[in-house]
C-alpha cells in the first residue's frame, strides 16, 4: 500500500484520496457506490485506512449509478459514486439521466486520466465535463488536491438546493495522489425550510371555489419534503380528493388514505378527462402532468384554474397559466397555509366534510370493483397482469417498501396499495429502462439494510441484472419479482391504441418478443447467488412470494403473466 499521509511540522499532508474521503466522512457519507479502474486505484487504496465508509461494488456502472439513486431516494440524502473515466460515465448515462429527471441528490465522480499525460491522448481519456453536462446540474474538474474540499462540500450543497439533482467531478489521477495539507474545514449547516409568500391570497383563492371543485395533486416534491402528512391535512380541510403524478417518482401519499385517488392518467386527452369535473388543481410541485404518447388536446381543461406550490421557481406558470403560485418548502408552506385555510373554510365545513365523503365513497366502489375482477378470475389458465399485481401487492402488505420497474402490472400495483405509509412506492420516473433493480438494491441500504420488493418486467431485468449479484454479496433482503410477459408488451399496446400502425393491424410486431430463445431467470439469478423460484399458477403467487420474504437474503420469483 502507498503512503497517504505524514506527519509534518505544519500538520498532517496525505493524498487527495485521503482529503477525499475526510470530507465524505464529515458529511455523514456511509457508502460509495461504484466500479472501480485504473484511475479509482488512489481511492480504493485509501479506502483501507478508512472502514467506516463502505464500498459497494456494482458491476456495470449503469447499475452503480441506480443503486445510489434509490440510496438517495430512500435515505433522503444526496448519495456519493464514483465511475471509471469516459466509457464508465457513458454506462452509467442512462441511469444518470434518470436520476436528473427524478431530480435526484447525487455527487457523480469519475476517475480521470493523469492529467500530465492527458497530451498524448492516452487510452481512456475523455472530456468528462463535457460528458456529464447534459445530464448534470453543473460539473467540474478538479485541478488540485486543495480544491476539493471547497468543490465537495459545494456538491452536497448543491445537489440538495431546488431543484435538487445530480451534480458531478471529473477526479484526475495525479491530483488523487498529490499531497496536501489542506484543512478540510466543517461541513455547513444550511436551513431550505423557507416559507411560500402570498398564503394568505392562496387561502382566499382555494376556499372561494365551491365545495368539492379543487383536486389536488401530490407530486414527487411532497415526498421530498416529508410533507404527506400536512397534504393529508389540507385534503381533509377541503374535502379534496388527491392525485398522483402521471409518471412518478414516488407514491408520496398515504394509499390508505379515503382521499387517495390514485395516479393520473399518462395522455393528455385521459388527464383533461378525470379533471374536467374540477374548477382548480392545487399542484404540490412540479411536473405532475408528465404524457408519454401525444394526443390532441391540453392536459388541463380550459375552464381548470392551476394554483401550485413549489420550491423550484422555474416550475410555476411553465406549461399552464396560473392566477396564483407560490415558491416555498412544501411542508414549512402548507404548515403555514392550514390555519389560514381552516378559518376560510370554516363557514362551509359541513359541505367540505359531505365533499370529502362522496369521494372516499368513489374511491372505495373503484377498488371494490377491481378486487372483485380479480376474484372473478381465481383459477384461469393464463395469470393476467392485474391478479398477478393483486396476488403480489396482497402478499407484500403495507410495510414493505416497493421500487417498481414492472410496467407492464404498474398501474395496477397502485391501484391494489392500501398503506399507511406513504414512503412504501416508488417507480421509474425517468423512463430509461435499467433503473429498477439496482435501485430496490440501494434502496435497502438507505433504509438501514431493511427488506425491499423490486417489481421488474422481464425486458427491463436485462438492463441490470448485475444488480442481483451485488444484493448476494451485501447480503440484503432484497425480494426480485420478475413479470414475465415474454415481450415489450407496453410497445405493443401503445401501436394498438394507433390507427396506422401496419403492425397493429396484421398482429406482427418486429423486435418486440424476447423468445427464441427465451431468458432462464432461474439459471441468471442461481449464477450471481440468488435463490429462484418460477410461479405458473395465480394461487401460487401469494405463498411463494411469502416465502421468498421471509428469507434472510435475497431471492427471485418469476411470474409468468399473459403476453398481449
Amino acid at each position: 500500500m502507498a503512503v497517504t499521509s505524514v506527519e509534518t511540522a505544519g500538520g498532517k499532508t496525505r493524498r487527495g484520496a485521503a482529503v477525499l474521503l475526510e470530507v465524505l466522512r464529515s458529511e455523514g457519507v456511509e457508502y460509495i457506490f461504484g466500479n472501480p479502474g485504473t484511475t479509482e486505484l488512489p481511492l480504493i487504496d485509501a479506502l483501507l485506512e478508512v472502514p467506516n465508509v463502505h464500498y459497494v461494488l456494482g458491476l456495470q456502472e449503469a447499475s452503480v449509478v441506480a443503486m445510489a439513486d434509490g440510496y438517495a431516494q430512500a435515505a433522503r440524502k444526496p448519495a456519493f459514486l464514483n465511475l471509471h473515466t469516459a466509457g464508465g460515465l457513458g454506462h452509467g448515462m442512462g441511469n444518470l439521466l434518470n436520476a436528473s429527471v427524478s431530480q435526484t441528490p447525487l455527487v457523480v465522480t469519475a476517475g480521470q486520466q493523469d492529467s500530465r499525460h492527458t497530451i498524448s491522448d492516452p487510452l481512456l481519456f475523455g472530456d468528462l465535463v463535457q460528458i456529464a453536462r447534459p445530464a448534470v446540474k453543473w460539473a467540474q474538474e478538479v485541478a488540485h488536491a486543495d480544491q476539493l474540499p471547497v468543490l465537495l462540500r459545494r456538491a452536497f450543497h448543491d445537489s440538495t438546493a431546488a431543484p435538487t439533482g445530480p451534480v458531478f467531478l471529473s477526479l484526475p489521477m495525479d491530483v488523487m495522489e498529490e499531497m496536501s495539507s489542506v484543512d478540510i474545514g466543517e461541513p455547513s449547516n444550511i436551513n431550505r425550510q423557507a416559507v411560500a409568500g402570498g398564503l394568505p391570497e392562496l387561502a382566499q383563492a382555494l376556499t372561494a371555489l365551491r365545495p368539492g371543485k379543487v383536486a389536488i395533486i401530490a407530486g414527487d416534491e411532497v415526498y421530498a419534503s416529508d410533507a404527506a402528512d400536512e397534504v393529508a391535512a389540507v385534503a381533509e380541510c377541503l374535502g379534496a380528493p388527491v392525485y398522483g403524478s402521471s409518471w412518478p417518482s414516488r407514491i408520496p401519499f398515504a394509499t390508505a388514505h379515503p382521499l387517495w385517488c390514485g395516479n393520473l392518467p399518462t395522455q393528455a386527452t385521459g388527464i383533461a378527462e378525470k379533471l374536467s369535473g374540477y374548477d382548480a388543481i392545487f399542484a404540490l410541485g412540479g411536473k405532475s402532468l408528465i404524457t408519454i404518447l401525444y394526443t390532441e388536446g391540453p392536459a388541463l381543461p380550459p375552464s381548470c384554474a392551476v394554483y401550485q406550490m413549489s420550491s423550484d421557481v422555474r416550475d410555476l406558470g411553465r406549461t399552464f397559466w396560473t392566477p396564483l403560485s407560490v415558491v416555498g418548502d412544501i411542508r414549512a408552506s402548507l404548515q403555514a397555509l392550514l390555519p389560514m385555510l381552516q378559518k376560510a373554510a370554516a363557514p362551509q365545513r359541513a359541505a367540505y366534510a359531505a365533499s370529502g365523503q362522496k369521494v372516499a365513497e368513489a374511491r372505495r366502489a373503484q377498488r371494490a370493483q377491481a378486487v372483485a375482477e380479480v376474484l372473478a378470475h381465481p383459477a384461469d389458465a393464463v395469470i393476467s397482469p392485474r391478479v398477478a399485481a393483486w396476488e403480489t401487492v396482497r402478499a407484500i402488505g403495507p410495510d414493505i417498501a416497493i421500487v417498481d420497474e414492472a410496467i407492464a402490472t404498474s398501474s395496477d400495483v397502485r391501484l391494489f396499495l392500501e398503506s399507511a405509509w406513504s414512503a412504501q412506492y416508488s417507480f421509474l420516473r425517468g423512463g430509461a429502462l435499467g433503473w429498477g433493480m439496482p435501485a430496490a438494491v440501494g434502496a435497502s441500504l438507505g433504509l438501514g439494510r431493511d427488506r425491499v420488493v423490486s417489481l421488474v418486467g422481464d425486458g427491463a431485468a436485462l438492463y441490470s441484472p448485475q444488480a442481483l449479484w451485488t444484493a448476494a454479496h451485501e447480503k440484503l433482503p432484497v425480494t426480485f419479482v420478475v413479470m414475465n410477459n415474454r415481450e415489450y408488451n407496453v410497445l405493443k399496446n401503445f401501436m394498438r391504441q394507433q390507427n396506422n400502425y401496419i403492425s397493429a393491424q396484421e398482429g406482427k410486431y418486429p423486435a418486440m418478443d424476447i423468445v427464441d430463445p427465451q431468458i432462464d431467470y432461474q439459471a441468471l439469478a442461481r449464477s450471481m447467488g440468488v435463490p429462484s423460484s418460477r410461479v405458473t399458477r395465480a394461487a401460487d403467487i401469494a405463498p411463494t412470494l411469502e416465502a421468498a420474504l421471509a428469507t434472510d437474503g435475497p431471492a427471485l420469483v418469476e411470474i409468468m403473466i399473459a403476453a398481449g
